[in-house]
């Protein structure tokens, strides 16, 4: 009884229960704002690395469904419109879309262990560091420059570029999920779609007072915008492709420790 009174007292004086219930808290929904708006940074950040190698975009998977679609149709077309075979892009947008998938169904993980608590936030932006990491890992022993300077001859062709490719797919499916089960005014934070056709409804869209509707959205849309350039601007120096995914790694731990400062919700 001792023994197990000192360890407690021991525990106690480090703060683990401080820590653990601390984890356990669900954030405050209203308080997420500036955390989605970051997330659409890094949405511009991710998607242009893959962009920039292949013209694929890893977080938007409207495109990529269609591609496939017109990928069979060109199969039934008559000479010299017929194209025969699984081409190159299209492998890419199928990687793209089936990573993407499996990344988001980890979102399950996140509803056992609660999808608003902190313990399964920092868990998430901690994998996707993890996978960002992998593709930069991949990217750089492709042995090609992740950088493509014409549509007919897209880089990340081979097996270790599309490896690349896959993982940062599936690290925007895990921010998708996050951002929708949060209930951000900016949905999933991946997708501007949705956003722009509520900011370009908004009621108040051209009041000049503050209007937290129309300038959370709007200054969504500037971080995926902005995030693209940084990104590209990055992709052009010595960094390269392993290195700007590297800088995406240290983003997402930021993004991981962010998490502890968005105030608990109210019970």
């Amino acid at each position: 009884m001792g023994g197990t009174n000192s360890g407690k007292r021991i525990r106690d004086s480090l703060g683990f229960s401080n820590i653990v219930g601390k984890l356990k808290e669900d954030v405050d929904t209203k308080q997420v704002n500036l955390a989605s708006v970051a997330a659409c940074f890094l949405t511009g950040f991710t998607s242009c690395n893959s962009f920039t190698a292949c013209y694929i975009w890893c977080g938007f998977q409207t495109g990529n469904v269609a591609q496939l679609g017109l990928a069979l149709a060109r199969n039934l077309n008559p000479p010299p419109y017929k194209t025969i075979g699984f081409q190159k892009p299209d492998q890419q947008a199928l990687t793209s879309l089936l990573c993407f998938i499996l990344g988001t169904s980890l979102g399950r993980l996140g509803d056992r262990i609660g999808s608003k608590s902190r313990l399964w936030l920092m868990l998430a932006s901690f994998t996707q560091a993890l996978l960002c990491m992998a593709g930069a890992l991949a990217a750089h022993f492709s042995g090609q420059s992740g950088i493509a300077l014409e549509r007919e001859f897209p880089s990340w062709t081979n097996a270790l570029g599309l490896t690349a490719l896959g993982f940062i797919s599936a690290s925007l499916g895990i921010q998708g999920i996050v951002g929708k089960r949060l209930g951000s005014p900016l949905n999933t934070t991946i997708v501007l779609t949705t956003t722009w056709v509520e900011l370009a409804n908004d009621p108040l869209l051209y009041s000049l007072k503050p209007v937290t509707s129309r300038d959370v959205r709007a200054a969504g849309v500037f971080g995926v915008f902005f995030g693209a350039f940084v990104a590209r601007a990055l992709l052009g120096t010595r960094c390269g492709v392993p290195g700007t995914l590297g800088i995406l790694v240290g983003f997402r731990i930021i993004q991981m420790f962010s998490w502890l400062f968005i105030p608990a919700a109210k019970k």
